[in-house]
C-alpha cells in the first residue's frame, strides 16, 4: 500500500513539472474543416508562429465532418496533456449542440476554451435586378411579398442560414433558404441571380463587391467594420441583429490550467504581430484574442443569441 501511495504522490508532483516543461514534444494541432478553408489557413499562421516561438513542431491536421463536428470531437477525446489543441468556430462549440440530436461531445464539458482568434462580420447583399438599395427596402418588399423571395447560405444551420433567419424573425418577414456547399458557390448564385440576397462572411462578398450585379447592403456586426469601409451595420438599419464569424483555440478539458494560460498568452502576442494581422486582414479578419474565460463567456453568449432562433424557425440538421 505504501508502495502505491509512494507511485500516485510521485505523479501528482511530476504534473506541474510537465506541464511547467511544455512543450517537450511536437504538438499536433486539429483544424475540424479542410484544406484551404478560413480555419485552416488561419492555423496554420499560427502554428507556424508557435513553431518558432516554444522550439517544437507544432503540425497541423485536417479532420472535416459534420459541420466541424468530427474534428472538435477529436480535440475534445483527445489526452489532456497539452499535445492536442485545435481550432474551432461557432457551430461546433455553440450552434451545433442547439441544431443536433446528439453530439458525441459536451463543449460545456469536455473543451477547454483557451482563446479566441479572430473574427469576421456577415455581410448581407441583394442582387441588383431587385432594384433594392437599403435594408429598409428589403424588409419592405420581404413584408410586403412574403416567401416570394430566396436567400443563399452556406449550409442548414450555418451562421449564414441563422443571421438571414435573425433578421426575418426581427422583422416579421419570410423567405425561402437555398443552401449551398460554400460561399464561393452561394455568392455565385447571387450574382447570376438564382437567389435574390445572402448575409455571408465578409471575404466572400468584399471579393465581388464591384461587381455591377450586386449591391452589399449591410454588415452584421455591432460596429462598423473597417474591414468593409462605408458599410452600415443592421442596426443602423433598424433591425436588431448582430452576430460574427468567431474562430477560437480549443483543447481537451483537463489541460493543466499552466499550458492553457501560456497557450493564451502565446497565440495572443502572435495575433498582435503587424505582419500576422496583416495576413488576417487579406482572410477579411480582425484579431481579437482573449482570456480563457472571455472565450467561454463569448461561446454562452451564441447559445443565448441563437437558441430562440432556431427553436422559432425550428431548424433542426438530424
Amino acid at each position: 500500500m505504501l508502495r502505491i501511495l509512494l507511485a500516485l504522490l510521485g505523479l501528482f508532483l511530476a504534473w506541474p513539472s510537465a506541464a511547467q516543461d511544455w512543450p517537450a514534444k511536437q504538438v499536433r494541432v486539429i483544424v475540424p474543416f479542410g484544406p484551404g478553408s478560413t480555419p485552416d489557413i488561419v492555423t496554420r499562421v499560427v502554428a507556424d508562429q508557435l513553431q518558432k516561438r516554444l522550439k517544437q513542431p507544432f503540425v497541423v491536421e485536417n479532420k472535416a465532418g459534420a459541420g466541424g463536428n468530427t474534428g472538435t470531437d477529436t480535440v475534445a477525446k483527445a489526452e489532456p496533456d497539452g499535445y492536442t489543441i485545435g481550432i474551432s468556430i461557432g457551430g461546433p462549440l455553440a450552434i451545433n449542440p442547439i441544431l443536433y440530436g446528439k453530439l458525441p461531445y459536451d463543449p460545456a464539458k469536455d473543451i477547454a476554451f483557451v482563446t479566441l482568434l479572430a473574427t469576421q462580420p456577415n455581410v448581407c447583399a441583394v442582387n441588383t435586378g431587385l432594384g433594392i438599395n437599403s435594408v429598409p427596402g428589403l424588409v419592405g418588399y420581404l413584408k410586403a411579398n412574403p416567401g416570394k423571395l430566396n436567400y443563399g447560405s452556406i449550409g442548414n444551420g450555418s451562421l449564414s442560414h441563422l443571421a438571414v433567419e435573425a433578421i426575418l424573425q426581427a422583422s416579421g418577414s419570410q423567405a425561402v433558404h437555398i443552401p449551398y456547399a460554400s460561399s464561393p458557390q452561394a455568392m455565385t448564385a447571387l450574382i447570376r441571380g438564382d437567389v435574390h440576397f445572402v448575409c455571408l462572411p465578409a471575404l466572400a462578398v468584399v471579393s465581388q463587391q464591384t461587381n455591377p450585379a450586386i449591391k452589399v447592403l449591410a454588415i452584421t456586426t455591432a460596429q462598423r467594420s473597417g474591414l468593409v469601409p462605408g458599410v452600415p451595420t443592421l442596426k443602423e438599419n433598424g433591425v436588431d441583429v448582430e452576430c460574427d464569424a468567431w474562430n477560437g483555440i480549443i483543447a481537451p478539458a483537463g489541460t493543466p490550467a499552466t499550458i492553457v494560460d501560456r497557450l493564451a498568452k502565446e497565440i495572443g502576442d502572435i495575433v498582435r504581430m503587424p505582419d500576422v494581422r496583416e495576413k488576417l486582414i487579406t482572410q477579411a479578419m480582425e484579431p481579437i484574442p482573449s482570456t480563457p474565460a472571455e472565450f467561454r463567456a463569448r461561446i454562452q453568449a451564441d447559445i443565448a443569441r441563437w437558441t430562440p432562433i432556431i427553436k422559432t424557425a425550428n431548424i433542426k440538421v438530424n
